[in-house]
């Protein structure tokens, strides 16, 4: 089965990225407790090949010009290039995918969620640790309704830099002012040993996509591999997402980037955050 293209030239229509996944209470019971979880199968390798050639383009194009030795510890981790979705139609299908949109709202039990945005996340070959963190503190978002689909477009095997989480992290005020350096790495460190959070990290296998909430505290291992880690992500948030006063100017950042023209108290419904998927319906994308 492949894509087809509508009459539309920014569309396309593809069963394999909208169709449900199986995903059971255990599970659902299970990202609760954990704050996040890897889901097997979700991709298969003929989605991960056509879709991630169109990613891995996009984000080459984009990627920095400055050697990898010149960069800070977050300019080694990874190459970040964010909203894909607006720069061709393969990467919007991959992005605004209801398969993955509905895994997001049945794991936070919501009726419906919007993109806050889409990235890719490439761990170049001999790219350095991804430091400890929580993503949403750099987000303006008034709950914790917030999660990011972490999508491998191959198999992660350890030493190319798979995610490592805390579990249960979401659950504790651990690092949540922190922005992602290396004091978030000691500090954060020495508060989950201290506080007794588990870390767990293992390699993603072909077809893998993990989810986590955005106060979920993670990190990466460098990338010993003589070839890139390839991820691309997509952050959801509950449709009804209330933008809050930004606490940093981090968040002052990100309000002006991904919710252009949203005020304090108002839905985050700037045409930057569609409805990706809505208990509506199965399909629409209402708002």
């Amino acid at each position: 089965m492949t894509a087809t293209a509508t009459s539309n030239p920014q569309t396309i229509v593809d069963p394999r990225l909208d169709e449900p996944y199986p995903l059971t209470e255990d599970h659902k019971r299970q990202f609760r407790e954990d704050g996040f979880i890897r889901l097997k199968n979700v991709f298969t390798r003929d989605v991960l090949d056509e879709y991630g050639d169109e990613i891995t383009r996009l984000t080459l194009a984009h990627a920095p010009q400055t050697p990898l030795e010149k960069r800070d510890t977050y300019g080694k981790a990874f190459i970040q290039v964010g909203n894909l979705w607006q720069m061709s139609p393969k990467a919007r299908a991959l992005s605004f995918s209801r398969r993955l949109a509905r895994i997001a709202a049945e794991l936070m039990d919501v009726d419906g969620v919007r993109m806050y945005h889409d990235q890719a996340l490439y761990k170049e070959a001999g790219g350095g640790f991804t430091p400890w963190h929580v993503d949403q503190q750099y987000w303006p978002m008034a709950t914790g309704k917030s999660v990011t689909a972490w999508i491998p477009l191959h198999a992660v095997p350890m030493e190319n830099g798979p995610l490592c989480f805390g579990r249960g992290s979401h659950l504790k005020n651990i690092g949540r002012d922190l922005p992602i350096s290396d004091e978030s790495e000691r500090i954060i460190r020495e508060a989950i040993k201290a506080q007794g959070v588990l870390e767990v990290y293992e390699p993603y296998d072909l077809g893998d996509v993990s989810f986590h909430l955005g106060w979920t505290l993670h990190r990466a291992g460098p990338n010993t591999c003589d070839y890139p880690r390839k991820v691309h992500t997509v952050i959801y948030m509950d449709k009804d997402m209330i933008m809050h006063q930004p606490k940093n100017p981090r968040q002052e950042q990100d309000a002006l980037k991904w919710a252009p023209g949203i005020k304090v108290g108002e839905v985050m419904a700037s045409p930057l955050n569609p409805i990706l998927w809505s208990k509506c319906s199965g399909k629409c994308r209402c708002g």
